[in-house]
């Protein structure tokens, strides 16, 4: 089953008082534009959800830029937005998946199934001339319940035993400069975790709209599909779009590691690599 959903698909969906939309527009050094753009225009009864607020924790020594929040917050959170185990959770955002893809793997992790990207976002549902609103969603308080699948997810432990291991392939989802180390400009440490390839995430939705199954099986063919696979990008974000790329190709075994790089150059130990591997 598609981890995908088109404007048409999700415009049938419209009303269905199963059915939630979640805007998850934010733009990283504009904290508030997301919630703006929101407030002007929207999907009808889409709810917001905040990169910062809602779906990450207050940052610490370590466990990187966007750290997971509290469990009972965030289940909190998706209650008040009428989502339960019985909703169908449709994200957006407009920026090619990658805000998105948080909510969409932090359902997953959740034990939440029935969620989907909507490809093309809300710039892709406009220009297909699809309705949208300015008037405020109409939730109903519902609970969610979350049962959590560490298959998922990653620790900075298990990324450490994977490097040089043969059955497990680690993912840098950063910019290539980022990647080599050429661009040092947002973090204190330039470089790679050793052992990581480099598959920039934003090559899986040129201009905005999210690739399908087969052009993303053909960006990862270079990856046997019954290896594991540990993504990771700068706070745990931008990997996201990576991790839904890699499942909607068919691979089975994909964990991000939500700390990312801000969280391994946290430990002065850990080691680092430049260049291309």
């Amino acid at each position: 089953m598609s981890n995908l959903i088109t404007s048409s698909e999700a415009f049938a969906r419209l009303g269905d008082p199963n059915v939630v939309f979640a805007d998850v527009r934010f733009v990283l050094g504009e904290l508030e534009s997301g919630h703006e753009a929101y407030k002007l225009s929207h999907i009808p009864g889409a709810v917001f959800f905040d990169l910062n607020a809602d779906l990450s924790g207050p940052k610490e020594t370590h466990g990187g830029g966007h750290p997971l929040p509290h469990p009972d917050l965030f289940a909190d959170k998706l209650g008040r937005a009428s989502i339960d185990e019985h909703t169908e959770v449709i994200v957006y955002d407009d920026q090619g998946g990658s805000i998105a893809s948080r909510l969409w793997w932090m359902l997953k992790h959740a034990g939440h199934e029935r969620v989907k990207l909507l490809v093309g976002g809300f710039s892709g549902w406009l220009a297909e001339g699809y309705p949208v609103t300015d008037e405020a969603s109409h939730s109903v308080l519902k609970r969610f319940v979350p049962r959590f699948d560490e298959r998922w997810q990653a620790s900075m432990a298990d990324v450490k035993v994977g490097i040089g291991s043969e059955g497990r392939v680690l993912i840098d989802s950063r910019i290539p400069k980022r990647y080599t180390g050429e661009d040092a400009t947002k973090y204190l440490k330039a470089g790679h975790i050793p052992g990581a390839i480099n598959h920039y995430w934003e090559n899986g939705s040129p201009d905005g709209r999210f690739l399908d199954a087969n052009a993303q099986k053909e960006r990862f063919r270079d990856i046997d599909t019954d290896r594991e696979i540990i993504v990771y990008c700068g706070a745990g974000v931008t990997a996201c779009p990576n991790v839904l790329a890699l499942t909607e190709a068919g691979y089975t075994r994909v964990k991000l590691y939500v700390g990312s790089w801000s969280d391994w150059i946290s430990y002065s130990e850990n080691p680092i690599a430049t260049g291309e591997e």
